[in-house]
C-alpha cells in the first residue's frame, strides 16, 4: 500500500468509511502524497495527453472562438483571459500566439491562471514565459472585468460521488477496508435531495454520479459573465445526464485500478455538462447546447487549418499531423467522445462553432 493509502486505511478504521469524493480528493490533493502536487502528468512520459499537447489546432480554433466572442461583444478595451487547470501552459501559449493576429485583444487581456500544483506552475511559467501572468488558487479570486475563460479537461478531475438507485431511494457507494486492502462498499439506502431530479429516468440498480463542486464553481463563472461579459468554453469528455460508473484511473496511458495505488494514479469521471448548463443559467448567464469536440472545432475551420500546416511537411511529420487532426476530430478518438458547452450572456450571440441550446437541453434541471 502507498504512503497515501496507509493514510487513508488508517483515517477509514478510526472514522468509517469515506465517500468517493473524499478520497479523489486526498489521492489527487493531498499536501505532501497527493497526485497533482510534485509531478508533471502530461505528455507521452507522464499518464496521460490532453488536446493541446496533441495538436497547435486545438488553441488556436478556442482563441479564434474567444476573438468573436470578444469582437461580437464590442470588443472591450480590458478583459480578464483565464485558464482552469492549464496544464503545462500549453494550451494558453497557442491562444496567446494566434490571438496576436487580432488587432487590439491582446493588449485588452491580462491573462490569468488557476494552478493549484507548484510543479505545473513552474512549467507554466516556462511556457509563457516573456508574458505577464497572474497565478490564483481558484476562480473566485480573478479580478473584475469581461471574463473569457477556457476550462479543458478540468471538471473531470473534480471529485465525485456515485450513488445506487434503490427502491428506498440512493446508496452512496463508499471506500472502506475488506481484507486489508481499499475496497468499495455501499451505504444504506435514503433519500438525497442534490439527486431527487435523476428519480424520473432511472431504475434499481442505476448508478449515477453527483460532483459537489461543479454547481459553485460553474456558477461564479456564470454570475462573473452575466455581470461583466465575456465568454467560458468548457472541452470535456462527459454527456448529458449521464448512467454508470464512469470512476477510473490512468497510470502510463494504461487504466488501472483506481484504489490500487492511491496518489500514484490519475483520476477522473465523466463531467455531467447537464449541470454544467443547470450552474450556469441559474446564475443568471445562458448555455450553449453541448455539441461534440470534432463537430465544434471542423465548423471553426480545423481541417482548412490542417491543410494549410500540411503543405509544409513531408514525410514523419506530415503523418502525425494528419493523425493528430483525426484525433482530435474522428467520432472514433476524441472527436465524439469529448463535448464543449460555453457560457455567455443572455442576449449575447453564442461563441461561434456552438449552436443555442435546443429542445432537449432547455429541459429543467435542479442541481
Amino acid at each position: 500500500m502507498t504512503p497515501l493509502g496507509r493514510i487513508l486505511a488508517a483515517r477509514i478504521a478510526a472514522e468509517g468509511p469515506i465517500t468517493l469524493a473524499d478520497y479523489m480528493a486526498a489521492c489527487l490533493l493531498h499536501p505532501r502524497h497527493g497526485y497533482y502536487r510534485g509531478r508533471d502528468p502530461f505528455g507521452a512520459s507522464g499518464d496521460f495527453t490532453t488536446a493541446p499537447e496533441i495538436s497547435q489546432m486545438f488553441g488556436e480554433m478556442l482563441a479564434l472562438c474567444l476573438a468573436q466572442s470578444w469582437l461580437d461583444q464590442g470588443a472591450p478595451g480590458r478583459i480578464v483571459l483565464a485558464e482552469i487547470g492549464p496544464g503545462r501552459g500549453t494550451l494558453m501559449a497557442d491562444v496567446l500566439r494566434t490571438l496576436k493576429s487580432v488587432p487590439g485583444m491582446t493588449a485588452a487581456a491580462s491573462v490569468h491562471l488557476i494552478e493549484a500544483s507548484p510543479a505545473l506552475r513552474a512549467r507554466q511559467r516556462e511556457a509563457l514565459e516573456g508574458r505577464p501572468v497572474h497565478w490564483h488558487d481558484q476562480p473566485s479570486d480573478l479580478p473584475d472585468g469581461p471574463l473569457f475563460v477556457l476550462a479543458n479537461e478540468f471538471f473531470d478531475a473534480l471529485p465525485i460521488r456515485q450513488f445506487l438507485r434503490h427502491e428506498k431511494g440512493w446508496a452512496e457507494r463508499q471506500v472502506s477496508i475488506r481484507d486489508g486492502k481499499l475496497a468499495l462498499g455501499l451505504a444504506p439506502a435514503g433519500p438525497f435531495g442534490a439527486l431527487a431530479h435523476r428519480l424520473d429516468g432511472t431504475r434499481p440498480g442505476d448508478i449515477v454520479e453527483h460532483c459537489p463542486a461543479l454547481p459553485a464553481i460553474a456558477g461564479e463563472i456564470g454570475t462573473r459573465i452575466a455581470t461583466d461579459g465575456g465568454a467560458a468554453l468548457i472541452v470535456d469528455y462527459g454527456g448529458w445526464r449521464g448512467l454508470g460508473d464512469t470512476f477510473q484511473a490512468l497510470k502510463a496511458h494504461r487504466p488501472v485500478d483506481p484504489l490500487a495505488e492511491p496518489g500514484l494514479a490519475d483520476l477522473t469521471a465523466h463531467v455531467d455538462f447537464a449541470a454544467l448548463a443547470a450552474a450556469f443559467r441559474a446564475s443568471g448567464a445562458a448555455a450553449t447546447a453541448m455539441t461534440p469536440q470534432g463537430v465544434f472545432l471542423e465548423r471553426l475551420g480545423i481541417t482548412a487549418r490542417a491543410n494549410a500546416l500540411a503543405e509544409q511537411l513531408r514525410g514523419t511529420a506530415l503523418d502525425s499531423h494528419v493523425a493528430a487532426h483525426r484525433r482530435l476530430t474522428h467520432p472514433e478518438e476524441m472527436g465524439k467522445l469529448f463535448k464543449v458547452i460555453a457560457c455567455h450572456p443572455f442576449g449575447a450571440t453564442p461563441p461561434p462553432g456552438l449552436d443555442i441550446s435546443n429542445k432537449d437541453d432547455a429541459r429543467d434541471y435542479h442541481p
